[in-house]
């Protein structure tokens, strides 16, 4: 039994999304820690990553390997990732009964590489069918910034570590790329409604983490605990 005086609700898929610098993988974070703490089992992972090969193939990614060969090959590449994911960890977790948050899933491909890089909707779609294999997120957040904004973030958060701010694949594309990319996000989320929720990132930490818990226990009322009899 969990803390709501009722059984654990049932396994859940979330998903998060945005631009580069937006904080989604604190936000991340933080939502598995505020679920854990209320006794449900969640799985928190990553794209693309979260099995060994697909690990293997984010680093290639992201050190810009295959860049030569052309957002489509790209596209392809990511939904091998994620085909392996979606296998070997998503569908068992979710199986077992766990609540699996995912840092970037297919939302991020189609804004990358299809809304933003060009690959055909076509091909996306493909990808898409083949590597979700069914297991399509219950909910999707979007984490909206002003890119220029988000890289300023990005900077200022190497500084504070001390650590140089070295761009990635993505990163270190130019701000027109990053805008085009924003409102690919912002078309997604205009087309899926039923699944996707827009929230503001250009907020205090704290700030957006609650305002994800509401839109989580508004989509699943499961969560919030029943009240103790007088």
């Amino acid at each position: 039994m969990a803390k709501y005086g009722i059984d654990i609700p049932s396994a859940r898929f979330l998903t998060f999304e945005g631009g580069e610098g937006v904080g989604k993988s604190t936000q991340v974070k933080r939502l598995a820690a505020r679920l854990s703490e209320q006794d449900i089992p969640v799985v928190r992972t990553r794209e693309p990553g979260g099995t060994p090969k697909a690990e293997a193939i984010r680093s290639f990614i992201l050190q810009g390997k295959p860049e030569s060969w052309g957002v489509g090959a790209e596209a392809v590449l990511f939904a091998a990732a994620r085909l392996d994911h979606v296998n070997g960890l998503i569908a068992p977790a979710l199986e077992d009964g766990k609540w699996v948050i995912c840092d970037r899933f297919a939302d991020s491909t189609r804004a990358y590489q299809g809304l933003t890089g060009g690959v055909e909707d076509g091909l996306i779609d493909a990808l898409e069918d083949l590597a979700l294999n069914g297991q399509r997120p219950d909910l999707t957040l979007i984490l909206d910034m002003n890119p220029e904004v988000a890289f300023e973030r990005v900077r200022q958060r190497a500084l504070d570590d001390g650590m140089p701010a070295i761009a990635d694949r993505f990163e270190k594309e130019d701000i027109e790329f990053h805008r085009r990319l924003r409102e690919g996000f912002l078309t997604i989320a205009k087309d899926n409604p039923d699944r996707c929720v827009v929230l503001s990132a250009d907020q205090d930490e704290g700030a957006l983490a609650a305002d994800i818990w509401q839109v989580v226990t508004q989509r699943f009322p499961e969560l919030v605990p029943e009240e103790e009899p007088a």
